[in-house]
């Protein structure tokens, strides 16, 4: 039977992906990049088109909106959320998406560059799909589906919401932010301004996970100053800062504590952006782990390699400065569950069945939870994100869709209780080895 939102989440998946919209971590705007409002100013048109309430696009570059209540409720405002930007690593100017309708199981090769090619022997879940409708890009851009399909499933909800009256539900807010794929998706005054209790990012992969553990994040930057001399009279005088920032880098455990050498509940060092000159060194690394103790530890750790470094060579300034960026979600979810419990049961109702296991990434909802607002991530099917291989299944997002309009009602006639846990008690799944999905920040 065919889904009644599929051609909806085709049109607007489609017509999504094809706006450029990559984030720029160097730039000190909000949002990052001018053309992260060319989605934003049309998702505000199609908002106050469907006939959302109260649709504001922020000085920030985050625009909100409201479905109002359809019927009396003490249930707390749940907000649905998505992110504009796409990662910088991988182009995402030119998008060509394409629709590979009825998936036969067999490699899918991708026109515009055939050295990419989606393998069901490589990629277990594409294995899967069969007979579904799979959107790939062309080979040479990625394809947007972090987090475009996530705005898409939620315009198609709110929508019919907004049609059905009938159906029961309290206030719901739609948020949608820039710059979530370089760690600044959650603005200062976002929380105020989103007037929900609890949340939901619809920013994650597999059918039915419902993610309430990310990695807990730090920065670092770390600068190295030499003593810059013509090299033709550098005898004991030069100071190549080059050398130390390799020093630096090469002293770091590298077969135990990179992203290529770890998975699971193992945490990481990883050197993102190394650039400069004899004179002078940058290094931006970022420390991830799902334990904060776990995560101060790697932080001394990298103190403590500079500052053996700079103990080799007192001529040299090297500094280390670590930020914090977000943290692990759980540590506030635990305390109350009901925004888990009751997108797990949604997922029931659409016939999906849930699973909850740690992820190797963070999402918006990573700081929203940790500045008061829970807010766990919701499955829209991406896949292989931030590269020319990045794919999404039509009826993986069909789903999500559901599971949305349900998870509202839910909330409308369970929300407003105490915890309920005796039938969602965690299986093996939801205490299994963390996926190895991970975002930018």
């Amino acid at each position: 039977m065919n889904n009644p939102f599929l051609n909806e989440l085709e049109e607007r998946f489609l017509r999504y992906v094809k706006i450029d919209t990559t984030a720029d971590p160097t730039s000190s705007t909000s949002p990052s990049t001018a053309r992260q409002f060319d989605l934003l100013h049309v998702l505000v048109e199609e908002l106050k088109e469907i006939g959302a309430q109260d649709v504001t696009l922020t000085d920030y570059g985050a625009l909100l909106a409201t479905i109002p209540a359809t019927v009396q409720t003490d249930a707390p405002t749940i907000a649905l959320l998505a992110h504009v930007d796409t990662a910088p690593q991988f182009s995402g100017t030119g998008v060509k998406p394409i629709v590979h309708r009825d998936y036969d199981g067999q490699d899918i090769v991708l026109p515009d560059d055939p050295s990419q090619v989606l393998s069901p022997q490589a990629l277990p879940y594409l294995a899967q799909k069969v007979g579904d409708d799979i959107v790939t890009a062309s080979g040479t851009t990625l394809l947007g589906a972090d987090d475009k399909a996530g705005i898409a499933i939620i315009m198609a909800a709110a929508r019919h919401l907004l049609r059905h009256p009938e159906l029961p539900h309290g206030v719901i807010r739609i948020g949608f932010t820039p710059d979530e794929e370089i760690g600044r998706g959650v603005h200062a005054k976002l929380p105020g301004d989103l007037q929900a209790v609890f949340g939901y990012t619809l920013d994650g992969a597999h059918r039915g996970e419902i993610v309430y553990e990310t990695f807990s994040a730090d920065g670092a930057k770390v600068i190295v100053k030499g003593v810059s001399i013509h090299p033709g009279w550098a005898k004991d005088k030069l100071v190549n800062a080059a050398h130390l920032a390799a020093k630096i880098v090469d002293t770091l455990p590298q077969a135990t504590l990179t992203p290529e050498t770890t998975s699971d509940r193992q945490g990481f060092l990883h050197i993102v952006g190394m650039g400069g000159s004899a004179a002078e060194m940058s290094i931006d690394i970022i420390l991830r782990d799902f334990e904060r103790d776990l995560l101060a530890a790697q932080g001394d750790l990298l103190q403590k390699v500079c500052a053996a470094v700079q103990a080799g060579e007192p001529r040299a300034q090297i500094t280390c400065t670590i930020t914090p960026q977000y943290r692990n979600m759980r540590y506030w979810l635990e305390d109350d569950m009901r925004p888990v419990e009751l997108a797990r049961a949604a997922c029931r109702q659409a016939g999906v069945e849930p699973f909850s296991v740690p992820v190797r990434g963070g999402t918006d909802g990573s700081r929203l939870t940790e500045l008061g607002v829970p807010t766990p991530n919701v499955f829209t099917g991406m896949q292989e994100i931030h590269g020319p291989l990045e794919w999404i299944s039509l009826q993986d997002m069909a789903a999500a869709t559901d599971v949305c309009i349900k998870l509202a009602q839910l909330w409308a006639t369970a929300g407003s209780g105490e915890s309920k846990s005796e039938h969602d008690a965690e299986s093996p799944a939801d205490t299994g080895a963390a996926v190895d999905w991970t975002d930018a920040i």
